[in-house]
């Protein structure tokens, strides 16, 4: 069944000839594309007390060169309070954004479809913990048909890093709750890929650790030794392990190729400032592999946060926290990745989203409230690119907290009329479901 000429095939093909899409790349295969220019980053915001209202929030940032609100803020929604706000996703009909605090497990629910500049606030889940049977930190936010599936951090036994998959309905239902298996407890990122049935989880550490001041966890050899080193193979539509392989040490973000002929995906493993991929054998099984090393770490642990996959294949921009930088791998051979480009974004830099053209990318700064400013100004943005296949430029630049609003964390994109539906055309916003 590998190569029937399923959906998710036809969807890969169209955006390929289509246009000049525009959606983030590296996301689920059940939400719809997108064709032209994104209008808006939605960034989710942590809360800085006695900075404006101190909450957490969503906010509106234009996108589009062509509007009057390009590079500025349009609006922000405030959740009251600050919960930790981490990461965040689209329903598969893409009319809804969750996201999530990593502190007190709080979800909220996003209507981004009846006004995409004015996001509203329409369903709060304060029972996650307890409906889940005692996940604590939901972390991801990934659409599959119909449901939302959240990977969990930790427990509300012990706060360490055994943990959970939950999944919730599209209208905000608990729906079921798969834990990790033993030989691989700890939870943080899940992908999936729907041509091969496989899914694929990462791991990272618990509530007691990631809560901590980062000095104070880094000098606390007991609490170093409790990160994950997993990843996970599994049979997507039975939600069952395969597989357990090694990634020394806390793998985080999982990038499944774009291209379904390429049967592979990157990690970078954050505290060993490493690239790995899991590589699918012929025998149908799957094996981990070191591909490259980030960088130097002479002075300090990177901190390797994020990476995002050009929708070509081509290129791996991987952020590193501690220095502030991004570097640009080729991955076209994908087990010999090379460095091709680097660039300083800020005095330190968490997050990295592109669209899908491979010409526009967005950074922002904040990793965790206890975690921000360690050994650097505590300065907090959201910095745009463009990337002209060699080097990035800038293009703005909106500080966060001279705007009052916070720590940026997470981004997705956002366009008017994408509902509307259009002809096809470079601006028109056409809906390929996969």
């Amino acid at each position: 069944m590998r190569r029937t000429a399923s959906s998710f095939v036809l969807a890969f093909l169209l955006a390929a000839v289509a246009p000049a899409a525009a959606d983030e790349t590296c996301q689920s295969p059940y939400l719809p594309k997108i064709v032209g220019q994104e209008d808006y980053v939605y960034v989710w915001t942590l809360g800085v007390e006695g900075l404006g209202d101190g909450s957490d929030k969503l906010v509106t940032v234009g996108a589009n060169p062509a509007r009057d609100d390009y590079g500025k803020v349009v609006g922000s929604v405030s959740v009251g309070g600050r919960h930790e706000a981490h990461h965040g996703g689209f329903t598969d009909d893409r009319r809804h954004f969750w996201v999530g605090g990593l502190d007190d497990s709080m979800i909220y629910v996003f209507d981004v479809a009846s006004d995409p500049a004015h996001p509203a606030l329409v369903k709060t889940i304060d029972d996650f913990t307890e409906k889940s049977g005692g996940v604590v930190g939901p972390h991801g936010f990934y659409a599959l048909p119909g449901r939302v599936l959240i990977p969990g951090l930790s427990n509300a036994r012990d706060g360490g890093g055994r943990t959970a998959l939950v999944e919730y309905s599209n209208e905000g239902n608990f729906v079921r709750t798969v834990w990790m298996p033993d030989a691989a407890p700890y939870g943080y990122d899940a992908r999936v890929n729907a041509t091969l049935n496989r899914m694929l989880t990462s791991s990272f550490t618990g509530h007691r650790n990631y809560m901590r001041p980062l000095p104070d966890l880094m000098s606390d050899a007991e609490a170093m030794k409790a990160f994950g080193d997993t990843v996970v193979v599994w049979d997507f539509h039975a939600r069952k392990p395969l597989q357990t392989l090694r990634v020394p040490t806390a793998p985080l973000e999982i990038r499944w190729a774009i291209d379904p002929r390429h049967e592979y995906a990157f990690i970078e493993a954050a505290l060993t400032g490493e690239l790995w991929g899991v590589f699918r054998k012929e025998d149908g099984s799957f094996e981990a592999a070191k591909i490259a090393d980030i960088g130097g770490r002479e002075e300090q642990p990177l901190l390797a946060v994020d990476i995002s996959l050009s929708s070509d294949d081509r290129f791996l921009f991987v952020d590193t926290f501690m220095d502030g930088k991004v570097r640009v791998f080729d991955v076209s051979e994908p087990r010999s990745a090379k460095l091709v480009y680097e660039r300083v974004i800020g005095s330190q830099v968490n997050m990295v989203s592109q669209s899908w053209d491979g010409k526009r990318l967005y950074f922002t700064s904040s990793l965790l409230a206890n975690w921000d400013g360690t050994g650097h100004e505590d300065e907090q943005f959201l910095r745009a690119f463009t990337w002209d296949g060699k080097s990035l430029h800038p293009s703005f630049d909106i500080d966060f907290r001279a705007e009052e609003l916070g720590r940026p964390h997470l981004m997705r994109f956002g366009q008017e009329g994408f509902w509307a539906g259009g002809d096809g055309a470079p601006g028109s916003r056409v809906a390929v479901r996969p």
